[in-house]
């Protein structure tokens, strides 16, 4: 019983003032429901996060994590991966029933819920109709943790294949620096100038790292009105590559 009325202060709060009012304890205490033997939810909750630094760390440790820390055991690690998988499939969702690419922050937002906690670089490439809505988004290429081969050809197959008109690539760095490498822009531009026979705009290059990102926004390139909208960004002290 204890532990149900410690539940109840996140959950009356929430009510009274919305989930975003809630802190990382409390909202992970409301998806955890229970504490342990001698620990309330809303204690076990607090020494998870100190554990794991942050809910970021928490959400993409592994069960050999878990397995050292007193009380908690398969049945929390099991509730913790739902929780991600579900945010993720969240971000699948909302990108086809919605419009989010009207919106940098929400590209951001969905490219951060697919690529963050990839232990290897993945290369992945949405693509959009001649409105910019989207028509699919695709894993095109997988590599190691600092490298990815990626090929111009196999994009811009696909593109024709599904009858696409512009494109944003976008892939992860695993070490969690987002800061994009000389490899990173040489492959940007010879996607752009592959893409530029096919008539297919390349409108942006998201680079996700731990915790930070950067656009490439090439201004001395036509990126449409999409692209240009981004102006200079600030991404976790990052600029964007000019």
């Amino acid at each position: 019983m204890k532990n149900n009325s410690q539940l109840m202060m996140p959950r009356e709060k929430m009510l009274k003032f919305g989930i975003s009012a809630l802190t990382d304890v409390e909202l992970l205490a409301l998806f955890l429901r229970t504490g342990t033997r001698g620990k309330d939810v809303l204690t076990l909750a607090k020494e998870m996060l100190e554990n794991f630094g942050s809910l970021y760390g928490l959400l993409t440790s592994e069960y050999e994590q878990f397995s050292g820390v007193h009380g908690i055991g398969v049945a929390k690690f099991a509730q913790l991966k739902g929780i991600a998988e579900l945010a993720r499939r969240y971000y699948n969702v909302r990108m086809r029933e919605e419009s989010p690419l009207l919106s940098p922050e929400m590209t951001r937002e969905f490219l951060q819920s697919q690529l963050t906690g990839e232990e290897r670089e993945i290369f992945m490439v949405i693509f959009l109709d001649s409105q910019h809505r989207v028509i699919t988004h695709s894993r095109l290429f997988s590599g190691t943790l600092n490298h990815v081969e990626v090929h111009p050809r196999e994009i811009i197959r696909e593109a024709i294949k599904i009858n696409a008109s512009a494109l944003i690539l976008a892939h992860n760095h695993p070490s969690g620096c987002a800061e994009p490498s000389k490899a990173d822009k040489l492959i940007t531009e010879r996607i752009i100038k592959s893409c530029q026979f096919m008539d297919l705009r390349v409108l942006d290059h998201i680079v996700i790292g731990r915790g930070e990102y950067v656009f490439f926004c090439r201004t001395r390139l036509d990126l449409t009105r999409y692209a240009r909208s981004f102006g200079i960004f600030v991404c976790s002290g990052l600029e964007h590559i000019a």
